[in-house]
């Protein structure tokens, strides 16, 4: 057996050993993740120097949650790629144009998870497809419950906040320009960000 396999093994091990807070089973169901107090960003380094912010406003998801095997937890969500907003309307045209996402030909940004992975503490890991542009890559997303509280309406909610690293030219999206000083105006490392509010369905 290789050495790697050996780690790989081992670490598996380590993760299916770990103990899941039994109070967690009385979370298991189905949810709706909540766009009103869910958010779903990025940033990016623009011109070498500084870090460009932004999200997309419009998206919608499920999650279903198993309190007592993380496992069998999984996760679906769509993203509007016309609903990207960076605070200047020019910056944002250009990012639905079709030097970068061409909303009008792929509309949707969506992630459909393929596996989940209980981390110990509050972290998990959930891993999935990523699809931008038709192209479809693996993305893993380390993520950190918060919590689950009844709100003023009777709802049960969740919430998760996470983020994960990415090169945008996995995905085609590799338009630049180059700086006289050197580098490029936008780079290829993209942060994504995730603070999601879902809501338990009876």
């Amino acid at each position: 057996m290789g050495l790697f396999n050996r780690r790989t093994q081992e670490n598996t091990a380590a993760v299916a050993t770990l103990e899941v807070d039994p109070a967690l089973a009385a979370l298991t169901g189905d949810y709706v993740i909540d766009p009103a107090h869910s958010s779903i960003g990025f940033t990016v380094r623009h011109a070498m120097v500084t870090n460009v912010r932004g999200s997309f406003a419009d998206h919608e998801g499920t999650l279903h949650l198993d309190g007592s095997d993380p496992a069998r937890s999984t996760a679906s969500i769509d993203v509007k790629i016309a609903s990207v907003d960076t605070g200047i309307a020019d910056r944002d045209g250009h990012l639905r144009s079709a030097d970068f996402f061409d909303a009008e030909t792929f509309p949707l940004m969506t992630f459909r998870s393929t596996e989940a992975a209980f981390l110990g503490g509050d972290t998990y890991r959930i891993t999935g497809d990523l699809t931008i542009k038709d192209v479809i890559r693996p993305l893993s997303i380390d993520l950190e419950f918060n919590g689950s509280a009844t709100d003023p309406y009777g709802n049960q909610r969740v919430g998760f906040e996470g983020s994960a690293d990415i090169l945008r030219s996995d995905w085609g999206l590799t338009w630049n320009a180059a700086l006289e000083t050197g580098g490029v105006v936008v780079s290829d490392k993209v942060k994504l960000t995730f603070d999601i509010s879902a809501i338990k369905q009876a």
